[in-house]
């Protein structure tokens, strides 16, 4: 009885050991075995005992180290390997993409398909599933597919992944991972789209090694948020925590999908600026690219609108940092153009608007995972159970 009590004490330290040299090769990339030692504190014998097992299961590599001017024989570097895939998936208003993104956090195939109109759930399906068929070639070349993971702009319940909300898809009670997973064969996992760009960001991007960080997308499904509090996603009771863009900003303002007036996503808008600047589609890099040379030409009108969305994006970033008191607010989407646009100016309207002792330690950045956040993010979701448990 104490034997077998003790043989499972010693494979559930193993297990909890196997996921977490994995997760840190996974979050840091190529690590030394000497580095993997120091940051677990186990000894050099039961790192070497773990990484081989973890290189039997195909998830790790060995590499030979860089020449260095160390004294000594240098310690074998450990890669994740690239060649454990997760597939990504964001549906939007406009189009649908798929992703092949490695264990590495490298986005290997992207795919964008425009819709030209606003997916049902159906559609989203068969476009995804489509999709995935011509991917094959590529699938193929993979060690294994860990199963897809969804970012959708909406609220979406955690344990099964029904989308209870998608206001601009106009999706609502959609068993969407069930009903993906019995086209594909894959297993499905979905959530929020900007709940997964703010681990996206915390874990691979802007905001690495800081434990409290705001995320905000804005695209054409409006704008979403993700909250890390502590080094942990603020999820709430059911998944549906940090929606910033439905909070208000401007008592004045119009209706908005949810039904309340002057929510941010209706005062601040990929839309309205594309309007202004007479284009009727583009991703974050086009019409970032758009909004410097009209700003930068003097273009009055995309002036005033960049002014009046920069305003009430200020107060809805003053609510965020007087209610989380964060060390990072992270910019992403057209959200991320507007204040490239003067990097200065945006902390300075919500220093000025929050409370003092709030606002002296933060920062507000672009995100640097660009048009990959999502991808990154969604995959992440889908290598969720791979990395809590390698050896299941």
């Amino acid at each position: 009885m104490n034997d077998r009590a003790a043989g499972t004490n010693l494979d559930t330290v193993r297990r909890h050991n196997l996921a977490a040299v994995l997760g840190l090769v996974h979050r840091e990339g190529p690590l030394a075995r000497s580095a993997l030692t120091q940051a677990t504190g186990l000894n050099r014998s039961t790192v070497g005992a773990l990484v081989a097992e973890l290189g039997e299961l195909g998830l790790v590599e060995e590499r030979e180290p860089g020449a260095n001017n160390r004294v000594g024989r240098p310690s074998p570097v450990v890669v994740p390997a690239g060649r454990v895939v997760a597939i990504a998936v964001n549906p939007e208003v406009d189009a649908v993409t798929v992703a092949i993104v490695g264990l590495d956090a490298t986005v290997q195939r992207r795919v964008r398909y425009p819709t030209g109109h606003v997916p049902t759930a159906e559609e989203a399906i068969a476009i995804v599933s489509a999709l995935i068929d011509g991917l094959r070639p590529a699938l193929a070349a993979a060690s294994r597919v860990v199963g897809i993971g969804v970012a959708v702009p909406g609220l979406v319940r955690e344990e099964d992944g029904v989308v209870r909300l998608a206001p601009h898809l106009e999706w609502t009670e959609e068993p969407f991972a069930a009903e993906l997973a019995a086209a594909t064969g894959f297993s499905v996992l979905a959530a929020n789209d900007a709940s997964l760009g703010a681990n996206a960001e915390r874990l691979f991007g802007a905001g690495r090694g800081a434990a409290d960080v705001v995320y905000l997308n804005g695209g054409a499904s409006g704008i979403g948020a993700g909250v890390i509090v502590g080094g942990l996603p603020l999820t709430g009771i059911s998944g549906y925590a940090g929606e910033l863009g439905h909070t208000l900003v401007n008592s004045a303002g119009v209706r908005c999908h949810c039904g309340a007036i002057g929510c941010l996503e209706t005062e601040v808008s990929q839309r309205e600026l594309l309007r202004v600047l007479g284009m009727d589609a583009a991703d974050a890099d086009e019409l970032s690219r758009a909004l410097s040379a009209a700003v930068g030409s003097g273009d009055q009108a995309v002036v005033a609108e960049v002014d009046r969305q920069l305003g009430f994006l200020a107060t809805a970033l003053r609510n965020a940092t007087n209610v989380f008191d964060p060390q990072l607010i992270v910019l992403g989407g057209f959200l991320g153009a507007l204040h490239a646009l003067d990097p200065e100016r945006l902390p300075r309207l919500v220093s000025e608007q929050a409370l003092a002792a709030s606002a002296e330690r933060l920062s507000i950045v672009r995100a640097e995972l660009g048009s990959d956040i999502l991808m990154i993010g969604a995959a992440e979701l889908a290598f969720g159970p791979l990395l809590a448990s390698p050896a299941s």
